[in-house]
């Protein structure tokens, strides 16, 4: 094992000790959370959604309208909310349920 500097850590859901880089992709892999529409349909980062129902922004005194087309969604990590951006609304986070991917 000469040249090999990588530590390695024990995995304790496999019992076995393995090379850290190799662990941190497994956990990786097992975050990922899968985020769906209100139609079912599979989201991603930088997906355009469409809304489906008229919500009420708060904080914004803004009513985004049924159809508005929100371009360029980021997913936070969390199954049921996507985080995007809309002219005069910052910071801006809607449920998936409330819309549908174009």
């Amino acid at each position: 094992m000469a040249g090999d500097d990588e530590d390695y850590v024990y995995d304790e859901e496999s019992g076995e000790w393995l090379p850290a880089s190799q662990l941190a992709a497994k956990q990786a892999a097992g975050e990922a959370i899968e985020v769906r529409d209100a139609v079912g349909n599979l989201l991603a980062d930088g997906d355009s959604v469409t809304l489906i129902k008229d919500l009420d922004v708060k904080g914004a005194g803004q009513t985004l309208k049924r159809g508005t087309v929100i371009p360029s969604i980021r997913l936070t990590g969390d199954a049921q909310e996507i985080d995007c951006r809309y002219p005069g609304i910052k910071g801006l986070v809607l449920r998936a349920e409330f819309v549908r991917k174009r």
